[in-house]
């Protein structure tokens, strides 16, 4: 969260403006004309890098582009919409029951893709520009350049990630180019042109920007290792794993290394620290997308994308109940005797939180009768602030969420904004990607004191979690992984489960799952199970070779005359 003043904001396409009235007939102070982008000064371009910037954070509640707990946290086992039933918000009720089909999602899914294309659109506008310039009138010009190749590729990664058959272009594409471009891109050539942008950056980035904000070479370097160890896992047509690729896991090692070895980076003292806007920017952050709050405007710049996602009924809240965590994963987060995961045995039953004891992780992720709301201790949730609990059940979500006296937090009418910065990619997920990659290569010994890295500082993490009273509400027990017995199968399954546990309701999940080849039978026996718990989820099932990816948005295959092909099965 920064509190500063913005001067300007640069739009990132041609602007047309009205001359029917002679009070309209003026150019607004920040923007640029046609004429500006043609041959633009370097204070210009800085603006566009700005915008640029600000272009990944531009999302909305139905159109995210950076909170996945729609698309990745409610269509995994992690959560259930929530809200006021299931017609509340209904195209998030379809994406759970895999739904795709019907005509309203597809307003939906449009507005991301949309989204997407204009972060994509002002980073290729200020590429042009940068590229116009000499070096010699621009120093900064190779950085800026690397930067913004940055920022277009994280906004492909997801692209990617959602709908998997993109689009891809760059800066020197025309707008007749661009129509021209269909979305059947092999789907290691779409990767490897995504990687292109990413090692480009690594190769002009600094180590270290004089601001915050800005990518260097080491959040390129843990970008890039999430690329290849997605692209890592081979993919038919039909999205089914086939292999894994084991020189781009040696890139993943090689990768992740180098911004470990780089020493600007290293796991907070407490988990928590992550979640709120007092230590963010700490030495977890690799790369986040910033917001401010009292910087000369009426609201400040929030991210609402989590907006609909706090309690209903809590004291200065109101709205809106959704993102209800899941019994499944609540179950999740239980451990045995020696504080390890119940792997097998976890959702036998609905979990007793009176005598079992948990994974401290679960207390900073889900909102649970009497237990600390959001580390205020005089604030404990209480199940009158659900929504909906007849049909979602009595937990909630909390991570993403700020207490109303949180000096981020602003309420606009019914809907709550926070200046809380997003991680984009963190140190945790900097180590667990590595320990993957070492686990798949089958150097699962070099992983377990990574795992054991992670667990060891969630263990440590209760310092906010006490009640008024002074104990806690939960019975913690984190233990750590031995090296008996730590063969292949076994270590990848601690991190499967480690994975889930650090990124709860973050939304990291339902990719994970896509990308291990598992999606399938790990979702229909959630669902299998959870349906008789929740009966709302009666309909639900998954389909394999079509449910992996959003389907393609039909206004824009309407709009290509058919240039974009559907994704199969829709």
């Amino acid at each position: 969260m920064k509190k500063i003043i913005i001067a300007t904001f640069i739009t990132s396409g041609l602007l047309f403006f009205s001359s029917c009235k002679k009070e309209l007939d003026y150019k607004p102070t920040g923007l640029l004309s046609s004429a500006d982008l043609a041959a633009p000064t370097p204070s210009q371009v800085e603006g566009l890098v700005t915008a640029a910037y600000a272009a990944i954070g531009n999302g909305d509640m139905i159109g995210p582009i950076y909170s996945d707990w729609a698309y990745g946290s409610v269509r995994s086992d992690d959560a259930y919409k929530g809200g006021g039933g299931t017609g509340d918000v209904g195209e998030i009720d379809a994406m759970e029951h895999y739904n795709l089909v019907t005509p309203t999602i597809d307003a939906f899914i449009f507005r991301t893709w949309k989204n997407l294309f204009k972060s994509i659109g002002r980073a290729n506008v200020a590429l042009r520009a940068v590229n116009s310039l000499a070096d010699a009138d621009y120093p900064q010009k190779k950085t800026r350049q690397a930067e913004l190749r940055f920022l277009r590729a994280h906004s492909y990664f997801i692209m990617k990630k959602l709908y998997k058959n993109i689009p891809i272009f760059d800066e020197t594409a025309s707008g007749d180019d661009i129509l021209k471009v269909a979305n059947d891109l092999d789907n290691d050539a779409s990767w490897n042109k995504i990687a292109d942008d990413f090692q480009f950056a690594i190769d002009n980035l600094p180590e270290t920007q004089p601001e915050l904000a800005r990518a260097n070479k080491h959040a390129a370097e843990a970008y890039l290792a999430k690329v290849r160890l997605y692209q890592a896992y081979k993919q038919d047509a039909t999205h089914h794993v086939t292999s894994i690729d084991q020189p781009l896991l040696q890139q993943v090692v090689t990768l992740t290394q180098a911004v470990i070895s780089s020493g600007k980076y290293a796991l907070s003292a407490d988990i928590a620290n992550n979640f709120l806007p007092e230590t963010e920017n700490g030495p977890e952050s690799v790369f986040a997308i910033q917001f401010s709050i009292n910087d000369g405007t009426t609201s400040g710049r929030l991210n609402y994308e989590d907006g609909l996602n706090y309690p209903h009924g809590a004291p200065q809240y109101g709205c809106c109940g959704f993102h209800a965590s899941s019994q499944n994963m609540v179950n999740a987060f239980t451990t045995d005797a020696n504080g390890l995961p119940n792997f097998e045995t976890f959702n036998n039953s609905i979990a007793d939180l009176n005598t079992a004891t948990v994974d401290v992780r679960i207390d900073h992720t889900v909102g649970i009768e009497g237990h600390p709301y959001k580390y205020n201790n005089a604030l404990p949730f209480s199940n009158s602030w659900v929504r909906d609990a007849g049909v979602y059940g009595n937990f909630h979500t909390m991570r993403n969420q700020q207490l109303a006296s949180s000096s981020s937090y602003f309420k606009n009418g019914p809907f709550m904004g926070v200046a809380k910065n997003y991680d984009i990619i963190r140190y945790d997920d900097v180590l667990l990607m590595q320990a993957e990659a070492y686990i798949q290569l089958g150097q699962q010994d070099k992983a377990l004191p990574l795992i054991n890295q992670i667990r060891a500082r969630a263990a440590a993490s209760t310092g906010r979690l006490k009640k008024a009273d002074g104990t806690f509400a939960s019975h913690y027990n984190v233990g750590q992984y031995s090296a008996a017995g730590w063969t292949k199968d076994y270590a990848f399954k601690a991190l499967q489960w480690e994975r889930r546990l650090e990124f709860a309701t973050e939304g990291s999940r339902f990719f994970d799952l896509v990308r291990w080849g598992i999606a399938e039978p790990t979702l229909n026996a959630y669902i299998n199970i959870e349906k008789v718990r929740r009966t709302f989820l009666a309909t639900a099932k998954f389909t394999a070779g079509r449910d992996e990816y959003l389907p393609i948005p039909q206004s824009e295959i309407t709009f290509t005359n058919g240039l974009y092909k559907q994704n199969p099965g829709y």
